[in-house]
This record gives structure tokens, sequence and C-alpha cells, in this order.
């Protein structure tokens, strides 16, 4: 499904930008802004030095994580509360052996892996241990992707002053060239143009919506690791309830209550 609030936030901020050039400059002063040396400094020079700071297959995987941006993940603690509510329940009244004919049933990874453990008769500290360390590997690869946009978060800039100071020299050895001296004074002045346009448009806004996405899904999993060993424990469902629901923002709280019929 579509982040409507990526997409929308992405197209304004360049229309915007197109809206204040054209009210400044009129239609035309659009192609001033145009100028294929400051793209080729800019973005060419940023994007080779992100490839030399990161391995080939995390910098090939740029379009992959780029589409996490304009796609709303399927983070719904409301069922998962209701879930293991049930879960609880069932476990409490036939026993925890009976979880394992819902194990099958299960889609997400980390509560199969929760539910199989506490059907094993693992005990509480090491389901624990093994799903938070499963918890800090999921932030760990998360981070290592969101590395590509954090590096062109900071060349992209630094490209731009390089492209500034590529055109300043060029434009001091050509004082008396007047076209010539135009030309390299707007290189130097587009190439920063770029680079800002590059990190605060682009690479920057991508790598905060990876962060926000990482700390839904760690919210999740976190749900479900309290709610696991809250089974494992055999509390009471409405305690678990309670527990569970105390992770969300009031709203939310209000919502799954009344979904719960309380």
């Amino acid at each position: 499904m579509l982040d409507l609030a990526s997409a929308i936030g992405l197209i304004a901020a360049f229309v915007m930008l197109i809206f204040g050039i054209i009210s400044a400059g009129g239609p035309g002063g659009l192609r001033y802004f145009f100028d294929p040396a400051s793209i080729f400094i800019t973005f060419g020079g940023g994007l080779a030095c992100a490839l030399t700071s990161v391995p080939l297959s995390r910098f090939l995987s740029i379009p992959k994580y780029s589409k996490f941006v304009f796609r709303t993940p399927v983070f719904d603690p409301s069922s998962i509360i209701k879930m293991l509510i049930t879960f609880s329940e069932k476990a409490r009244r036939e026993g925890i052996l009976a979880l394992e004919d819902d194990i099958a049933e299960l889609t997400d990874p980390f509560l199969k892996k929760g539910i199989q453990l506490v059907v094993d008769g693992t005990e509480p500290e090491k389901i624990k241990n093994v799903l938070q360390i499963e918890m800090d590997k999921i932030l760990e690869r998360h981070s290592q992707n969101q590395l590509v946009f954090d590096k062109l978060d900071s060349f992209f800039p630094a490209f731009g002053m390089i492209g500034t100071l590529i055109g300043l020299v060029l434009m001091l050895t050509q004082l008396s060239n007047k076209e010539a001296l135009g030309k390299s004074l707007a290189t130097a002045l587009i190439t920063t143009f770029y680079g800002t346009v590059g990190a605060n448009i682009i690479a920057h806004p991508f790598k905060t919506k990876l962060e926000d996405r990482d700390t839904q899904e760690i919210l999740i999993k976190e749900i479900m690791l309290e709610g696991i060993l809250s089974i494992q424990a055999g509390e009471n469902p409405r305690i678990l309830k309670d527990k569970l629901v105390s992770f969300l923002s009031p709203a939310l709280r209000e919502a799954i209550s009344k979904e719960l019929g309380e």
C-alpha cells in the first residue's frame, strides 16, 4: 500500500521549489537551474563516494530500500494483541501444549519462534535472550541498510561544496571572458543548490522514514515478546491485555478496548 505521506511530501517539496523559482524568475528561470556539470559533480560524486563507503550489494539495493519509504508496512498492534490474548486464554484453558496446533498458521517468524519455544518448554530467561538477540539483529540489519542514505546525506552537500570550489577556481582563471565567467559562477552556485536538495529532500527524509519503520517494527516485536513471556507464565488474560496496551498511545488503547468489548 502506498505511503501517501512520503509521496505527497516528496512531490510537494519539489513543487514548492519549482513554484519559488518560477515566482522569482518566471517560467524561463527554470532553465538556469539545470546544469549537467553540476549534476555530475554533486550526484555522481556523492553516489561514487557512497559506493566506496558501503558494500556493493548494499549500494545496489538502494532502489529496494527506497521502496520501503513509499510502501506502508502492515503493523497492526491491535490484531497482534488480540491474537496473544486468544493464545493466553487457550493456554490457561487447555494447557500450553494446545498452542502447538496454532504455530503452523502463524506468518510472523518472530512470533512463531517464540510460541514454539514456549511449547517446547524452554526456560523464560532463555526465551527472552533468544528473542532479544533476534530483535537486536533486526535493528542491526536495518541500520546497515540505512547507512547508505546516511552517507548520501553527508556526501551530497560535500560535493556541492566541491563543485562550488571548482566553479570559483574556473571563474578566477577566466576573468577576461565574460561568457565563461558567468558559466563558471553558475556551476559554483548550482552545485551547492543540488547538494542541499539531494541531502534535505531525498537522503535525510528517506533515512528518517526508514528509522520510523524500524521503530514501528520493534514496537510490535516488544509486544510479541511480552505476550509470549506472559503466556508462558500463565498470567490472567486481562492482566496480559493491560500490559500489552501500555505499549500503545492512549488513542490506540481506547480503540483496542472498544474492539475487545471493554
